[in-house]
């Protein structure tokens, strides 16, 4: 047979970068450049490269298995399905959960969610969001009116000053990288706030704010007060655009700027360097990431970063705004979508109103008005668990603690295309397919719907999450409901019940390289690159300021425990490693775990480069293979969330920041120790 050159997305993280797999008697045997794709124009990193590999790894699940005699066994889909809805059948809206995925498609997660609420009655749905980027709904719509990225990624470029906030852009966005590098050669500034000494700190940052760790909201109220005493605000924007101005002006005249730089550990020069240069650009574009909101202090640093914009005029403008550069292929449409807790399709806060619109689109009565459980308390209090696509044993904090939980479970149910390690512990496995085993549409991070195409078929008898959702929902009584037979069908119902999503169908995507950006209010409407142009998406359609005091960590180190912990991602790897782990070329990179340690540190501890050390916290231990390096600066260590083998997560607290309910996986107090 011919080579076929197919055209379609790369897997990996949600920039959406277009590729070419190479196809072969039905199977990718390799891949090109495309060239013509305006996220990458031709140019991929290391994961996207190797994006197909994983897909033929020997150990993908191909049968269902079903644990008998505690063991799991192949079976048929009609035993697994039907000893599934027997026991979910036992439960009720309070105590079954749903866990979906970033890395689902829009049509999948929009099944899971309906699924909980139309067949379950309830609002216990999530998705790995939760764990992440929840800050940014908490505290984007309270001060603009949407959480998702304000800019295009073409727009980034736009920029004069960036302002990159705990988002590693070498080793985590390559792609947006190259944007902010064009900007950089010609004149732009970048700005950087990490505790770590990284690549992009090294090779892009013109200020690096080397900062403690957990300390941005101090940092960012000394910048907004030197910016005030400097008089830089601009005044126009704040008197025509925002409210809450005054309450804000009369709290940063209290900060204490001497107290901020022994707070953040960052010179005040430094600071104040940063914060002129921030606020005399005339275009500056914040982007941010887990480094800046994985605390339970999340929400109030994205608050605070929001108020920098508002106070700079820097929003509502092409190549500006905050941006929360989200980690995964759907990350922004899983939401989008209503797989959280507070929030039906297209962000309708859960209460009466939003309940009956979706009982007159649905054809359905009594569904669920009140907020459901979030992710990590569904894994506590849900003895009924349905988890697609993700691993609670990797990404949640205190792993020791949620598997005595998971171990409770009356129904664990994993669906997903590898055995992963909550795996082991499943009463079901059903096996899935890929993103390029069906069709389906994906929106990446700055909310630009593309569609994927269908490449090969799936292996064995893996099918398509939402297939495998629907059989499930006909065999709990609820066919007319969820009689869907093609993901374009399901999109149709997407597009009569999402608003932002109403102009955009699988014909125009067809058509349009690179998607179209929500809101896309018509057919004939081009979407829309930029938000806020007009007004903000607020009731009275201006920013709100919310005032934002300093909280230290909710765990520091102390005699036992004398160094701060960090985790963070390697530019190999990808969330827990599950595809990329299986992919030869990026596990010869980085093929384990390890553990950043300061020269000054080790040396302190007796340990050399590449030893076996055990980290220990209050929760549990790891090893891990020492790095010693001056990226991290004494007293912290960093490492990787990518490997089961150094769960970086066990170490981990669970403080939660009572606004998102996202955890603190950023700074914990912890010990090192060579191993004996």
């Amino acid at each position: 047979m011919s080579i076929e050159y197919v055209p379609t997305i790369c897997p990996y993280c949600s920039c959406g970068c277009g590729i070419y797999l190479v196809v072969k008697d039905g199977r990718i045997i390799g891949q090109e450049p495309w060239k013509e794709h305006p996220i990458n124009e031709g140019t991929n990193c290391p994961k996207g490269k190797n994006s197909y590999q994983f897909l033929y790894s020997e150990d993908r699940l191909k049968m269902p298995l079903v644990r008998k005699n505690g063991r799991l066994q192949e079976t048929s889909w009609d035993e697994a399905l039907n000893f599934i809805s027997s026991k979910l059948k036992e439960a009720t809206p309070e105590n079954f959960g749903f866990i979906a995925s970033c890395r689902n498609s829009n049509e999948d997660a929009y099944v899971m969610q309906k699924f909980a609420r139309v067949v379950m009655g309830t609002n216990n749905v999530e998705y790995c969001g939760r764990l992440c980027h929840s800050p940014a709904a908490a505290a984007l719509i309270p001060a603009m009116g949407s959480g998702a990225m304000q800019t295009s990624q073409q727009e980034i470029e736009l920029a004069d000053c960036f302002f990159l906030a705990g988002v590693n852009l070498q080793e985590t966005f390559p792609m947006i990288m190259r944007r902010v590098l064009r900007a950089k050669a010609r004149g732009a500034k970048v700005i950087y706030t990490d505790p770590r000494k990284t690549t992009t700190a090294r090779h892009l940052a013109d200020i690096h704010l080397q900062l403690r760790s957990g300390t941005d909201a101090a940092l960012i109220n000394a910048m907004m007060s030197i910016i005030l005493a400097e008089g830089l605000e601009d005044k126009e924007f704040i008197a025509s655009k925002t409210a809450g101005f005054d309450e804000l002006r009369a709290f940063l005249s209290k900060v204490d700027l001497k107290q901020a730089e022994e707070i953040t550990g960052v010179p005040l020069e430094k600071i104040k360097e940063a914060a002129i240069t921030y606020a005399k650009a005339d275009r500056a574009c914040i982007l941010y990431d887990q480094g800046m909101s994985q605390h339970y202090v999340g929400t109030d640093n994205v608050r605070n970063h929001a108020n920098l914009a508002l106070l700079c005029g820097h929003a509502g403008k092409p190549g500006s705004g905050i941006n929360s550069m989200r980690g995964q292929i759907n990350g922004e449409g899983s939401g989008d979508m209503g797989c959280l807790c507070v929030f039906y399709p297209g962000f309708k806060r859960v209460g009466e109103d939003s309940a009956k619109f979706f009982e007159q689109a649905w054809g359905v009565s009594n569904l669920p008005t009140k907020p459901g459980l979030t992710y990590i308390d569904m894994l506590y209090k849900c003895p009924y668990l349905y988890i697609v696509g993700g691993d609670p044993m990797m990404v949640v904090p205190d792993t020791n603690n949620v598997k005595k939980a998971l171990e409770k479970t009356a129904l664990l149910v994993v669906q997903d295309i590898f055995p992963i390690e909550i795996s082991k512990l499943a009463h079901v496995v059903l096996p899935a397919a890929t993103w390029v085993e069906r069709e389906a549409t994906h929106t990446w991070i700055d909310r630009r719907v593309q569609k994927v195409d269908k490449v090969v078929d799936p292996p064995g008898e893996a099918r398509p999450d939402w297939q495998i959702i629907c059989q499930l929902a006909e065999r709990m009584g609820y066919k007319d409901k969820f009689n869907f037979s093609s993901s374009g069908e399901i999109f149709e119902e997407i597009r009569s019940c999402v608003p932002q999503y109403k102009g955009i169908n699988y014909e125009r995507l067809s058509k349009t390289v690179g998607g179209i950006h929500w809101p896309c209010p018509s057919e004939d409407h081009p979407g829309t690159p930029t938000m806020f142009l007009e007004k903000f998406n607020t009731p009275d359609g201006l920013g709100h300021f919310q005032v934002v005091e300093y909280k230290p960590p909710a765990e520091v180190p102390d005699e036992e425990y004398p160094y701060f912990l960090t985790t963070g991602r390697s530019i190999f790897h990808y969330h827990t490693g599950a595809m990329t782990r299986r992919t030869p070329k990026l596990i010869d990179e980085v093929p384990r775990g390890f553990v950043e340690v300061n020269p000054e540190d080790a040396s302190k501890a007796g340990v050399k480069d590449k030893d076996v050390v055990t980290l220990e916290t209050r929760r549990g231990s790891i090893e891990a293979e020492a790095r010693v390096t001056d990226e991290v600066p004494p007293g912290l260590l960093f490492v990787p969330f990518h490997f089961a083998d150094s769960c970086a997560n066990v170490l981990t607290i669970s403080a939660l920041d009572p606004s998102a309910k996202c955890a603190e996986t950023k700074v914990c107090a912890v010990k090192m120790e060579v191993k004996a």
